[in-house]
């Protein structure tokens, strides 16, 4: 009998699966492949009640991870996870926070233990395609290049998956989004990404079509509403961000096994 499909997605915090790969988690769920969602960390860093931002006077970083895990719970219902699997591991904050410090955060747990909890996940449900973050976790979050590097290693250790992806956004789209804000009167500066931010379009080896799932994808990330006050897809005019919503890019750990741009993470699997 062949093996049943499964794609696992390896996340560093509650509602970063949303963000990036929330389309493909509903798409494939709707397939009827198994889907697994790792939760490196609880979110700790996140903000409180009425945006409070950590170190400030009302911040609670346990009632912050505990609100933070409700939410994660219902978005992954939005999307219709398999498997919700959660490390425990304490947010490090972004990159030159003070809790960077903290040995006992994400980013400073030695690899061979969070590389050694990922791979016991893999040989758990042999994804054939696992999802995460590039080497620099796309932009430099601490907590996400750990678990990009956590996920590869633990691929490298167990010979899984057949194929391990990056989210990704190419860097036409961006330009393209840019230009659709402008022309809609939008201040695009106040979104403050840099002119170089995406990859090189050359390097993109998967666009999966999820504008079936935009629906799902938009209510997973309303159920994390603690964190996306001001989050800028939030911001976006509704016609902009469904056309930034209905594709989802990836590039290939490997690319020397890119051989022309799929339109499904389990090509050649199925």
């Amino acid at each position: 009998m062949p093996q049943p499909l499964v794609l696992m997605a390896v996340h560093a915090h509650p509602d970063d699966e949303a963000i990036g790969t929330g389309g493909i988690l509903a798409r494939y769920s709707a397939e009827g492949i198994r889907t697994v969602l790792v939760t490196c960390t609880n979110g700790e860093q996140g903000d409180g009640p009425g945006g409070v931002k950590p170190g400030d006077g009302g911040h609670d970083p346990a009632q912050v991870a505990a609100t933070r895990a409700d939410e994660l719970r219902k978005a992954v219902g939005y999307l219709g996870v398999s498997e919700l699997e959660l490390l425990g591991y304490r947010d490090s904050g972004m990159a030159g926070w003070g809790a960077n410090g903290d040995p006992g955060v994400f980013c400073n747990v030695a690899l061979e233990e969070v590389a050694g909890r990922v791979a016991e996940l893999m040989r758990r449900y042999r994804p054939q395609v696992v999802v995460t973050y590039d080497s620099n976790g796309n932009y430099g979050h601490p907590d996400h290049i750990q678990a990009h590097r956590a996920a590869v290693a633990a691929a490298e250790s167990t010979g899984l998956p057949a194929k391990l992806y990056y989210s990704a956004l190419p860097r036409s789209g961006i330009q393209l989004m840019r230009e659709q804000l402008e022309a809609a009167g939008v201040d695009v500066a106040e979104f403050g990404l840099p002119d170089d931010f995406g990859v090189p379009d050359e390097l993109v080896s998967a666009v999966v079509d999820v504008s079936a799932h935009v629906d799902a994808k938009l209510r997973a990330l309303n159920a994390h509403s603690s964190q996306t006050e001001n989050f800028f897809l939030a911001q976006l005019p509704s016609d902009i961000l469904d056309l930034v919503l209905s594709r989802e890019y990836f590039t290939l750990h490997s690319d020397d096994a890119r051989t022309e741009v799929v339109d499904d993470l389990f090509a050649g699997l199925r």
